[in-house]
């Protein structure tokens, strides 16, 4: 039976973050399936979605943010920030990033509050991938090494090598660590800049599957501890790029290795989202997007996707709006117990912490995701 549903769409607020958790065209799906959408006014303004727009599409707009935090269904693009946290309701279902493994206070707030966390990067389809947190990959993956390729020139710290390089002059060595959608989305960038390009991965199939890929336009190797530490010396930009979903990032690059690396290469660490996979790793913004340490230029924005939010935004929705919509229509309950990639995406419920990953590195107690939407 159909739940008729408020959701709020507010504006983010996080520094630099310029999406937004639904287009217009998204409101428009909502409202024609007989839901009320609540737009905090300007949340899209800046990417070119009016207060007009959202209001043609059935949207009822609000310069109050108080009221649309009001809202049942919160959708949201990054996780609730600290003057948010005040807006929050108990068993209000919120609908975002919420990459708790990596924020312990977060998470400890979002339990007391006894909120409903469904996080989209741990929603999965039924091959178990990760279709909410593809889009924002992609648009990572490409980012990281255009971000890269700037911190390399003198002017930002770097060390002055053009990753194409010049006839006579060798191209600049790219590492990337990791072979999903980041890694896969940064070699296609690196090799169309013409840089030398190496990609590590633990699955063989995987490395197999990007050799016939790439044509051997790319160098794959096993990802292994004397390989990371080999490549990573010699490399002039390193991209982080793994990702267990839930949990937080592996360390894989230790602070000792990171000061072997050449003065003013370049490590841009797409994982700091789940804490990073270097022990030098430590979250930037979009305002301050970079420090040296040890030598090395760091890149570690926590949302990269939004340097491009136009169109992270429409890719974003995209991918949710289908999941939205089962969540509005049914209820969260029923939406969960017939899809169980959705069942996945629940972190928190009611105080209690659903999700295997977040559970483990957060040493909480796991209320199993399946025994909350049985119950």
């Amino acid at each position: 039976m159909k739940v008729r549903m408020k959701i709020g769409i507010p504006k983010e607020i996080k520094d630099h973050e310029f999406r937004v958790g639904l287009t217009p065209s998204g409101a428009r799906a909502l409202s024609e399936a007989g839901h009320e959408v609540h737009v905090q006014s300007g949340a899209g303004e800046a990417i070119g979605f009016s207060d007009a727009q959202y209001a043609e599409a059935g949207a009822r707009l609000t310069a109050d943010a108080e009221e649309v935090w009001r809202c049942p269904l919160m959708i949201k693009v990054k996780e609730p920030q600290a003057s948010e946290i005040s807006l929050l309701q108990e068993g209000q279902i919120v609908f975002s990033y919420l990459h708790l493994a990596a924020d312990p206070t977060l998470t400890r707030q979002l339990l007391e509050l006894k909120i409903i966390g469904i996080a989209y990067e741990t929603v999965s389809d039924s091959r178990g991938r990760l279709p909410l947190l593809t889009p924002m990959s992609e648009v990572a993956g490409r980012i990281a090494v255009q971000v890269g390729a700037n911190a390399l020139q003198m002017a930002n710290g770097g060390r002055g090598v053009l990753l194409g390089g010049v006839p006579g002059v060798s191209p600049g060595k790219v590492l990337i660590l990791g072979a999903g959608t980041v890694g896969t989305e940064a070699a296609k960038m690196a090799i169309g800049l013409g840089a030398d390009v190496t990609i590590l991965n633990t699955s063989l199939p995987r490395l197999r599957e990007l050799d016939n890929y790439f044509g051997g336009r790319i160098k794959t190797q096993f990802s292994e501890p004397a390989a990371i530490e080999r490549l990573t010396r010699s490399a002039d930009l390193v991209i982080g790029s793994v990702l267990i979903p839930g949990k937080r990032a592996p360390k894989l690059l230790s602070r000792k290795l990171v000061s072997e690396m050449h003065p003013g290469s370049v490590l841009v660490d797409v994982a700091i989202d789940q804490g990073g996979c270097a022990e030098t790793s430590r979250p930037t913004t979009h305002s301050a997007p970079t420090y040296i340490e040890e030598g090395v230029v760091h890149y570690c924005v926590t949302n990269m996707p939004a340097a491009c939010a136009r169109t992270s935004t429409q890719a974003l929705t995209h991918a949710t709006l289908p999941y939205i919509l089962s969540i509005a229509n049914q209820g969260y309950r029923q939406a969960m117990q017939e899809n169980s990639g959705l069942r996945n995406g629940l972190n928190l419920h009611l105080g209690k912490i659903t999700h295997p990953g977040v559970a483990e590195d957060m040493g909480y107690t796991l209320t199993p995701a399946e025994q909350i939407i049985s119950a």
